[in-house]
């Protein structure tokens, strides 16, 4: 099967991803599972720059196809924030633990109406010349609730809810997830380019 790096540590990302791109029938592999990779700095303002450093000097330095995936929570009432900060929202050491502390210490005096929200996420494929052959970006929208809520997922999910069902994500478990979440939507946008790709050859 081709193969595709997918340019994260995170475990818990990775097994998301695996789960969107299934139908594709690639042979997906995280960074931890491939040596001599290299550390990207993420130095973007933006998900976008950040994907796509993430995918082009990776897949320069391993000479394979390379997805790099950028996402994060932007808060209304916080001007966006916590945006590309969003994994490090609490400090370089921080953890989900601590990120999600500080948002509630953040929004502690906002009212329900202005905790709004959303989850971002761009993805950038880039071949093992380091072109960028696909891209794509989706956004879920939501609300922060007050107390983590929930035991599924990672991140900012057990204080993202869904409004009309009344349930954040760590409560919806993965199969809500994988239909109406920001990576979901991405992957779907996504996926008939990498199908496209794989069925003209050019994945090489």
């Amino acid at each position: 099967m081709p193969l595709l790096i997918v340019g994260t540590n995170n475990r818990k990302k990775a097994e998301e991803l695996a789960r969107l791109f299934a139908p594709i029938g690639l042979e997906l592999k995280t960074l931890a599972d491939v040596l001599d990779t290299i550390r990207v700095d993420e130095t973007g303002e933006t998900f976008a720059a950040n994907a796509a450093l993430k995918a082009v000097e990776q897949a320069r330095h391993l000479g394979q196809w390379v997805l790099g995936e950028d996402s994060g929570l932007m808060v209304d009432a916080l001007d966006g924030a916590p945006g590309v900060l969003s994994a490090r929202f609490a400090g370089p050491q921080s953890d989900d633990a601590s990120n999600n502390r500080l948002l509630l210490e953040k929004l502690a005096d906002t009212p329900p109406q202005r905790r709004t929200a959303r989850f971002v996420c761009h993805m950038t494929l880039s071949d093992p010349s380091g072109t960028i052959r696909a891209e794509s970006e989706a956004a879920c929208r939501g609300r922060i609730v007050r107390e983590p809520c929930g035991t599924h997922g990672f991140g900012y999910d057990p204080l993202f809810e869904i409004v009309e069902y009344h349930r954040t994500f760590a409560q919806l478990g993965p199969r809500a997830k994988a239909i109406l979440s920001h990576r979901a939507r991405a992957a779907e946008h996504l996926v008939p380019r990498l199908i496209r790709l794989v069925d003209t050859g050019q994945w090489g």
